[in-house]
């Protein structure tokens, strides 16, 4: 069973290979959600500053009946806090917001500000300020590991060659059709782990017919497949969902991908995300 295969982080905090996403999930909703993944059995959920259901999630995560010590919850710091101060200032409050004496992991959102994503400006100093106040975090057992999301290879250079804790993981946009096997490798080579967000991709992607083809062969669904692709690449997938029914389905991928169908999913191109595309990291802007 997915839901009980672990990777371990650099600093020995094993983390639940596949996760809850939470984007766009209502506060007053969310809690629900949550309760209904871990009662099937998922212990990782994902929630983040920028969604504004930081509370429904601790919620969920406090009621669900499972002690707190079984159930890996992780948080992002909102992308336009590049500051010492600022970061400080978040982290309490999330640890607030959600209930919670600590947050399993930590990570920046982006390494620039949505509203300049993919823009030249790579906010190195900002990222290191808000790090150290992640450091002091992650000293003081407010959080148990710390990493970034979005981050290309530069902005991970960054932090690796400056910071006094290297980024333990790197949450980035991975799926059928689009993935970044240079940034991955780069993160692996510095011992981080990577975690798809968007495992199943967005729009049309859904409707890819080479794609739905192999789904076929395996008698799975399109988004089984996709979620099984990152797992066989050895990432931590992070699908979104609120409906406890496809989030049994996206926990059902105990099959295993021919070589040959791997290397023909790693060779397909679908970047429509359709209405997503709205969104920063989903407009080409990176």
């Amino acid at each position: 069973m997915i839901l009980q295969e672990t990777q371990t982080l650099p600093n020995g905090v094993e983390i639940p290979q596949l996760a809850l996403g939470t984007w766009m999930i209502d506060d007053d909703k969310v809690a629900d959600a949550v309760k209904a993944a871990i009662d099937i059995g998922y212990r990782h959920i994902d929630t983040a500053q920028a969604y504004g259901n930081e509370r429904g999630v601790g919620e969920g995560v406090r009621t669900s009946g499972v002690p707190r010590d079984q159930l890996f919850v992780q948080t992002k710091l909102d992308a336009g806090v590049k500051d010492y101060e600022g970061a400080k200032a978040a982290i309490e409050g999330s640890l607030e917001t959600l209930g919670l004496d600590y947050i399993d992991l930590l990570v920046i959102h982006s390494p620039q500000p949505w509203d300049q994503f993919g823009g030249e400006d790579r906010f190195f100093e900002g990222n290191l300020a808000a790090w150290k106040a992640m450091e002091e975090a992650l000293d003081a057992g407010k959080v148990r590991a710390i990493g970034v999301s979005n981050f290309q290879k530069e902005d991970l250079d960054n932090l690796l060659q400056n910071a006094s804790v290297k980024p333990m993981i790197d949450q980035v946009l991975a799926h059928v059709g689009n993935t970044p096997f240079d940034l991955i490798e780069h993160a692996r080579a510095n011992d981080m782990l990577v975690e798809a967000y968007s495992p199943i991709g967005h729009g049309k992607i859904l409707e890819n017919s080479e794609i739905k083809d192999i789904a076929a062969s395996y008698d799975v669904s399109v988004p089984q497949l996709c979620i099984r692709y990152v797992l066989q690449l050895g990432l931590l997938a992070l699908p979104k969902t609120a409906n406890p029914d496809h989030m049994k389905t996206n926990a059902d991928v105990d099959f295993e991908i021919s070589d040959a169908d791997m290397e023909t999913l790693k060779g397909i191109t679908a970047k429509d995300y359709g209405d997503a595309s709205v969104f920063p990291v989903y407009s080409g802007a990176a």
